[in-house]
Order: C-alpha cells, then structure tokens, then sequence
C-alpha cells in the first residue's frame, strides 16, 4: 500500500480499516527460524525446492512448531532439510518476509530469526525442500541466487561465531 493511502487513514478509517481491506490468502504470520552452520570457516546453504524462495539458496530452517522453542525448532529443521546436527552459537538477527501479489494480495508473511552454529555431525543429504547444497566462504558467497538479506546475515553470523570461537 502507498505512503499516501496510509496517510490518507483519518479521511478513510484507522490502519486497521485499511489493513483489513488488503486481500490476503494467508491467515497471519509465520514465526521460523533459520541456522548459518560453520564448518572449517564455511558454512553451508541449502537451495530452496519449493516456495517462496524457490531455486533460491538460503539458510537451512523452517516453521516454529507450537511447543517448541526457537533454539529446538531450529535444530529440528536443520535435522530435517539436511540431516545435520549443531550446536547454536547465537543469535543473528531477524528477517521480515512480506510477499504481496500483483493485485496486492498477501502471498507470504514471515519472521525468521537467524541463529549461527558450529557443525557437530552428520553430513549434508538433499531432501524434498532442499535442491543443492554447498559450503561457501560466508564473506564471499559468489553470484549464487540468495534469500533477501541472506549475505548481510551471513557477515553477521561470521562475526558473531568468529568472536565467540575466538574467546
């Protein structure tokens, strides 16, 4: 929606008038969460099979389930998308996932919260949501088509373990 349609809000009805008149086609947020596991100074990423993101490589992670916390759900999808186990090194940061339609239909709405990790076992297998698999320099990630945001979090993860590995 415009800056003007918000600003226009007193003319129209509050925010929320507005905001319930955007078709949507999801019934509200999705929280994830999402993992950038070191191994060797690389870390590893996982190219989406299916959407939103598909063709497109991003941390491994997925949906919170109800019940867990964000730290188990993390190294639950982690298991599940590749088959690795790790231990969390922190918190990262937070990506705001907002997809809207050419009509202006909201397609997705996520908040996935990045953790970095250290590598504890297994080795990476394809699975029915992940395509590739690599392991890159997390300072120079190449031309790989990525998530919104993911190399900033990648810099972010790379000091965050780099300072705790370092201590």
């Amino acid at each position: 929606m415009s800056e003007k349609a918000m600003s226009s809000e007193g003319a129209s009805g509050s925010r929320e008038d507005i905001a319930s008149k955007i078709p949507t086609v999801i019934g509200k947020p999705v929280l994830a969460a999402s993992i950038a596991v070191f191994r060797e100074g690389r870390v590893l990423l996982a190219q989406r099979a299916k959407a939103p993101g598909l063709g497109l490589y991003s941390l491994p992670g997925g949906r919170i389930e109800p019940g867990e916390t964000l730290r188990e759900g993390v190294l639950r999808e982690l298991q599940e998308e590749v088959g690795l186990s790790a231990s969390i090194t922190g918190f990262v940061d937070h990506v705001e996932h907002i997809e809207h339609g050419e009509d202006g239909t909201l397609r997705a709405h996520a908040v996935i919260v990045a953790f970095a990790g250290e590598w504890a076992g297994g080795e990476p297998v394809l699975s029915d949501e992940v395509s590739d698999i690599c392991w890159i320099d997390p300072l120079a990630p190449d031309d790989l088509p990525m998530t919104r945001r993911l190399p900033e979090i990648l810099a972010k993860a790379f000091a965050l373990h780099h300072g705790k590995a370092a201590r």
